[in-house]
C-alpha cells in the first residue's frame, strides 16, 4: 500500500538508487510518521486530474430522474431526425432532381460526423462539463437544422448532416455512459432508445403530413429545431452541476500500467493519464473493438431493413404501394415494445444470454421474409424482427460499459457510436448498389451475414466483473 508523500524521503534523479535495505529502512520509517499536514502533502503533490464519471451508486431519485428523462428526449430528438429522411429523400430527390446515389451522401456525412465525435467527446466535457456539452451538442444539431429549413443547394445539405451527425454522435456517447450506470443500466438503456424508436415511429409521420400537404419538404426541420432547443435547455439545466465524484485512484493506476507507467511503493498516487493515452489505450482495448464490430452490423442491419423492406414487397413480393407503406412503422414500432418492455426482462436473465437469443430469433424471421411468399407474413415477421432487434442495442451498450475501465467509458462508446453509424450509412448503400443489379431480394443474404457478424463479435468479447444488481 503506497503512503502518502511528505511522510517518506524523496531520491533525487541525481543520486545513484538507494539499495534494497535502504528502500526497506525508508518504508519501515514512513509507517512511524504521522500523516502529513495539509499544506505538505499540497507542497509535495500536485493535486490529481478530477474527471467526472458515472457511478451505479448514485441516487436514482429527484435529479438524476430528471437527468434520466433529458436523455430520453435527446434519445427522442434523434428518433426523429435519424428516421425522417427516408420520408422526405423522394421530395428531395424531386426538389433538387438528384439521384439515389447522389441523395445518399446525407447518410455518408452524417457518419462522418459521428466519427469524428468519437475522439472529441471526452475531451469536450473535461473543458465544457457535461452540461455544457450538452448544449454544445444540440447546437451543433440545431446548426445543421437551420441550414436545411433555408433549402440550400444541396452541398450545403450534405455539409448540414456533418454537424448534425457530430452534435448527435457526443450526445449519443454521454446518454449511453450515463443509462448504462444508473442502477439498472438495462431498464434505463431500455428507455432510452425505446424513446430513440418512439421518435423513429413518429419522426416519418411528421415529415410525411409536412411534404404531401404541399409545404416545401425542408420546413419539416422547424420541428426539429425546436426540440433540439428545449433539449438544449432542459439538459444544460439538470446536468449543470453535474457530480464529480473522487479521483478513481485503482481506475487510474490500472490504465497507467496498460500504457507502460509503473507505481512503486512510497510514490505519489498516479494522476489521469492524458487524452492521447486515454484515447490510444480505448483503441488498443478489445471491448472496443469487438463492440464497434458489433454495433456496425447491428446498425446496418436495422436500417438496411427499415430502408429497403418495403422495395422489397413492392418489386418481389408485387405488393401495393399504398397497402405496404406500413410495414416501416411495424418494424420501428416493433424495435420501440422491444426496448421498453423486454429489456427490463433480459435485465433479470442475463444481458450476455438474451442478446444472443434475440439475435438468432430476428435471423429466424429473417429468413421468414425472405423464402416465405405472403406479404401479411412478411409484415408480420417484420415487426417481430423489431421487437427482438429492439432490446439488443441498450442490452449490449450495458454490458460494454460494464466490461471497459470506466475512465474509458465515453472515448471507447464514442468509437462505438461511430462505428454504428457508419453501418447504418454503408450497409443501406451497398444493399442499394447490389439492389440495381440483382433485385431488392439481396436485402436478405445481407442481413443474414450481418447477423453472423453480430454473433460473432458477441461471442469474442471478454467477459468482465459481474453487474450489479
Amino acid at each position: 500500500m503506497a503512503h502518502p508523500l511528505g511522510a517518506i524521503s524523496i531520491v533525487s534523479e541525481a543520486s545513484p538508487p538507494p539499495s534494497p535495505t535502504a528502500r526497506q529502512q525508508v518504508r519501515d520509517n514512513a509507517v512511524k510518521v504521522s500523516p502529513p499536514t495539509p499544506m505538505t502533502a499540497l507542497s509535495n503533490s500536485p493535486p490529481p486530474t478530477v474527471r467526472p464519471v458515472e457511478s451505479r451508486t448514485a441516487p436514482t431519485t429527484g435529479i438524476q430522474k430528471l437527468r434520466l428523462l433529458s436523455t430520453c428526449m435527446m434519445g427522442f430528438g434523434n428518433g426523429l431526425n435519424d428516421s425522417v429522411p427516408g420520408a422526405l429523400i423522394p421530395y428531395m430527390e424531386d426538389h433538387y432532381s438528384i439521384s439515389y446515389a447522389i441523395v445518399s451522401l446525407i447518410f455518408v456525412t452524417n457518419a462522418i460526423g459521428f466519427i469524428a465525435a468519437a475522439p472529441l467527446t471526452d475531451l469536450v466535457e473535461q473543458r465544457l462539463g457535461r452540461g455544457r456539452a450538452y448544449i454544445l451538442a444540440e447546437a451543433l444539431m440545431g446548426a445543421g437544422y437551420v441550414i436545411i429549413i433555408c433549402t440550400p443547394p444541396y452541398p450545403l445539405v450534405v455539409l448540414s448532416f456533418l454537424l448534425i451527425g457530430l452534435g448527435e454522435g457526443m450526445d449519443l456517447a454521454f446518454n449511453n455512459v450515463f443509462c448504462a450506470n444508473y442502477g439498472n443500466g438495462t431498464t434505463a438503456l431500455g428507455f432510452l432508445h425505446g424513446s430513440y424508436g418512439l421518435g423513429g415511429t413518429v419522426g416519418p409521420l411528421i415529415g410525411t403530413a409536412i411534404a404531401s400537404s404541399g409545404t416545401i419538404w425542408s420546413r419539416f426541420y422547424a420541428v426539429a429545431i425546436a426540440i433540439v432547443a428545449i433539449n438544449a435547455a432542459f439538459a444544460g439545466w439538470t446536468f449543470w452541476n453535474y457530480e464529480t465524484p473522487q479521483p478513481r485512484h485503482q481506475a487510474n493506476e490500472s490504465i497507467s500500467l496498460e500504457i507502460g507507467t509503473e507505481r512503486n511503493a512510497g510514490e505519489a498516487p498516479v494522476t489521469q493519464p492524458s487524452n492521447r493515452q486515454l484515447l490510444n489505450t480505448a483503441l488498443k482495448s478489445p471491448v472496443t473493438i469487438l463492440g464497434a464490430l458489433f454495433i456496425f452490423a447491428y446498425q446496418g442491419a436495422e436500417v438496411s431493413i427499415s430502408g429497403w423492406v418495403i422495395s422489397f414487397l413492392v418489386n418481389t413480393r408485387h405488393g401495393d404501394l399504398s397497402s405496404v407503406g406500413y410495414v416501416t412503422a411495424g418494424f420501428w414500432g416493433g424495435i420501440t415494445v422491444g426496448r421498453l418492455l423486454i429489456s427490463p426482462i433480459a435485465f433479470r436473465i442475463g444481458e450476455r444470454i438474451s442478446v444472443a437469443v434475440l439475435v438468432l430469433g430476428s435471423l429466424a424471421f429473417q429468413l421468414v421474409v425472405w423464402f416465405v411468399p405472403s406479404i401479411v407474413g412478411n409484415a408480420v415477421a417484420v415487426a417481430i424482427i423489431g421487437l427482438l432487434l429492439g432490446p439488443v442495442y441498450p442490452c449490449a451498450m450495458a454490458v460494454f460499459c460494464r466490461v471497459l475501465d470506466p475512465s474509458l467509458q465515453l472515448t471507447s462508446l464514442g468509437f462505438v457510436s461511430g462505428a454504428g453509424s457508419s453501418g447504418g450509412a454503408v450497409a443501406p448503400l451497398v444493399t442499394g448498389l447490389v439492389a440495381q443489379k440483382k433485385g431488392t431480394w439481396v436485402l436478405h443474404p445481407i442481413c443474414v451475414g450481418l447477423y453472423g457478424g453480430m454473433v460473432g463479435a458477441w461471442c469474442l468479447l471478454p467477459r468482465g466483473k459481474k453487474r450489479e444488481e
